[in-house]
């Protein structure tokens, strides 16, 4: 286990153990995929999502051997996935949880869990558009949503964040291949935490890919711990085309 580029396992920033932002991270991210309330088990909780490919999730914390078995014991067909955190800060979780689970089980891409505290931005989001396009926010149900669109009216980048109580967690952040490098990620991003804190929050937390993990640590985001997320797979199976954190 390695903890050279993450910190403690008390996140300083939030004066929180690492599990308690885990805790916040689910709590958005429910909200944001309209997936079901989490259901307490001894090693962490499962999550039902009803996607395709995921049909629920278990999430397991302060993992070790035993607490991994029994949670992918739990995991019944294809479309199962497992997120995996470690007592301590790690960033290769996938390395100790590999040797824990059976050959019918594979890896998705790192995870980060990554977390800011929101405070007033002065900056307006929308100012730091291209010329021509257009940034749309909206809050429904529950989740802040904002829509970059392109000057000839498809869509250029987009990202939504759940909210629960104080905390939110901003998720499903994508930029179209043709209008990449030119800040797009950073403009979602900015206009979800300025209408989160609109809206109440005072935090965020987010689970990130390697990539996401570099354009959050330019606005601020700091990675916390890493996680691993894999999924069974059955004779046969083939990777996911997508399997978002």
């Amino acid at each position: 286990m390695t903890s050279s580029s993450l910190t403690s396992s008390v996140d300083v920033a939030l004066g929180r153990p690492v599990t308690s932002v885990v805790t916040d991270w689910i709590s958005g991210w429910v909200v944001s995929r309209g997936a079901s309330e989490p259901v307490a088990r001894p090693w962490g909780w499962t999550i039902d999502v009803g996607q395709p490919g995921q049909v629920a999730r278990h999430v397991v914390v302060d993992a070790d051997e035993a607490r991994v078995r029994e949670a992918a014991d739990r995991a019944q067909v294809e479309g199962w996935w497992l997120k995996v955190f470690l007592p301590e800060p790690c960033d290769e979780p996938q390395r100790p949880v590999g040797a824990w689970l059976g050959p019918s089980w594979a890896f998705d891409t790192a995870a980060f869990l990554m977390t800011v505290q929101l405070e007033p931005d002065a900056q307006d989001a929308a100012g730091a558009l291209p010329p021509d396009y257009d940034l749309r926010t909206w809050v429904r149900g529950g989740v802040v949503r904002a829509l970059v669109v392109a000057p000839d009216g498809s869509l250029a980048a987009r990202g939504q964040a759940g909210l629960a109580g104080d905390v939110t967690v901003p998720d499903q952040i994508l930029t179209a291949p043709a209008h990449q490098r030119r800040g797009l990620g950073s403009v979602v991003m900015r206009a979800l935490q300025q209408q989160a804190w609109a809206a109440g929050a005072t935090r965020a937390v987010l689970g990130a890919t390697p990539a996401g993990r570099a354009l959050y640590e330019t606005l601020g985001w700091r990675a916390r711990t890493g996680f691993a997320s894999a999924y069974l797979t059955g004779a046969g199976a083939t990777v996911p085309a997508s399997a978002p954190a």
